[in-house]
């Protein structure tokens, strides 16, 4: 667990207008999420090293339609580092106590990158009899970690096997040297990266601990897409939106093609020259996409 003094002396990036900073109970471990807005409920949950700051623009964009929800996930962004299981069904089941501890029981379920295989994950656990207390009206996935990129397929079984942990491990204690050239690729045009972005990101790095939960997440990740691949048939019924750069490096866009397959009422969306983080390179027409998407104005179909 974090120490409150050692949270204290780490600056979280300012909030905007309206956004409200949260705390939440998991077991004596506490978890950091952000509010704003009103209506029904919207979840946002951030990729790999992300966190709630990577919302910075959608939330207040979102703010007059719905009451927005961005958590940090348990040992990330400010959250606290518990050493638990953190397989994308076991993020996907901390995702839905986190909903139920709110009270909530519709939503709306956006998922970014990796969290966007863990907001499939646990949409796929609102279908059926079991989970019947908690519904998933709409579901929106931006460049969704799937079985069908072929990036970081090979590279996520090395990071997690005990050699290449080791080395990965090496690599990163020269993170914040690196973390310019990381971030930087995640951009289709490098001139679109926003003011103050890369600091947000590194601000977590003074946090202990938040390399050894990225590399807990990845010793899984070739069961998890094998898991994910087998539950897509459940979610065949929630209507979708995929969105995507068409530059994304990190999660090929040629992989929305087979994975829409899965939805029958899909819609697809490929902004132009964008790498993997459109809700900041493009922020306004993300925006404007997913607002029409979630309020049922049916969007034009793209990429």
């Amino acid at each position: 667990m974090i120490d409150v003094r050692e949270r204290q002396r780490v600056a979280a990036p300012a909030l905007g207008e309206g956004v409200e900073e949260c705390w939440m109970d998991f077991d004596g471990t506490r978890m950091r999420y952000l509010r704003s807005g009103s209506g029904p409920p919207l979840i946002l949950l951030h990729g790999l090293l992300g966190y709630s700051f990577s919302w910075r623009y959608t939330m207040p964009a979102l703010a007059p339609y719905r009451t927005v929800y961005a958590p940090d996930m348990l040992g990330a962004g400010f959250s606290d580092r518990p050493a638990i299981d953190h397989s994308m069904r076991a993020t996907a089941l901390q995702v839905l106590k986190f909903l139920r501890n709110l009270g909530i029981k519709s939503f709306d379920l956006l998922g970014t990158s990796r969290g966007g295989a863990v907001a499939m994950c646990a949409a796929a656990e609102c279908v059926g009899k079991d989970a019947s207390d908690l519904h998933v009206r709409k579901l929106i996935l931006v460049a969704p970690v799937n079985p069908y990129s072929t990036h970081g397929q090979w590279l996520a079984p090395f990071a997690g096997s005990a050699f290449g942990s080791t080395v990965v491990r090496a690599v990163l204690e020269r993170a914040p040297s690196l973390y310019p050239y990381w971030h930087g690729r995640m951009f289709g045009d490098r001139s679109k990266i926003p003011a103050g972005s890369l600091d947000g990101y590194k601000a977590p790095l003074a946090i202990p601990g938040l390399f050894d939960h990225a590399l807990s997440i990845v010793k899984t990740w070739t069961e998890d897409l094998r898991e994910l691949e087998r539950l897509l048939a459940k979610l065949r019924d929630v209507p979708t939106l995929l969105m995507w750069g068409e530059k994304d490096p990190a999660v090929y866009c040629s992989s929305m093609a087979p994975l829409a397959k899965h939805f029958a009422n899909v819609q697809t969306i490929a902004f132009p020259g964008v790498g993997h983080l459109p809700y900041e390179e493009c922020a306004e027409e993300f925006n404007r996409e997913l607002i029409r998407f979630i309020r049922g104005q049916g969007s034009e179909v793209r990429g």
